[in-house]
């Protein structure tokens, strides 16, 4: 189902995936939404699976998670209100890089690369901002990757 209301309007633009988008690319991709709903505990995307669509969270919270050796599950990011995920799928066209779980009830609207690309066709202009956008989340999950490796790698005080 298509959404569409002035409250969501004016939350996904505050979102940073919507953001620098005019009210034509703005209500031209809100047309491409579709809502999604999960429960508590509802596995949203798994690692590994193939990927074709990204999810902006409206509502809830969510668990990023990724295997380790030993079948281990490591705690990547927490989600709420305002993120989005499964963005790089739609980048770089390759199965799902970690699963997201629903910790509560939770509203995600999907976009698909199919609508993504009908957005290219239509408003090239929406459609650089939102590849902008997903850019500039991108590059900010990689530096906190990187502060994170940094302070692994720093010497402990006691040795």
């Amino acid at each position: 189902m298509a959404v569409s209301s002035a409250d969501l309007k004016a939350f996904l633009l505050a979102t940073p995936f919507f953001g620098g988008l005019s009210d034509a690319g703005l209500d031209l991709l809100i047309s491409m939404l579709v809502e999604r709903r999960f429960d508590a505990g509802a596995t949203v995307v798994a690692e590994g699976e193939p990927g074709r669509s990204m999810f902006i969270v409206h509502s809830g919270q969510l668990v990023v998670s990724k295997r380790a050796d030993a079948g281990r599950v490591i705690r990547m990011a927490d989600l709420g209100p305002g993120d989005f995920f499964g963005e790089m799928t739609l980048i770089e066209m390759q199965n799902r890089s970690a699963t997201v779980v629903a910790e509560s009830p939770t509203v995600l609207y999907e976009l698909t690369a199919q609508k993504l690309y009908t957005c290219y066709k239509t408003d090239i202009h929406a459609y650089v901002m939102v590849i902008q956008n997903i850019n500039r989340e991108l590059c900010r999950r990689l530096r906190r990757a990187d502060d994170r490796i940094a302070k692994l790698q720093m010497p402990h005080a006691s040795q």
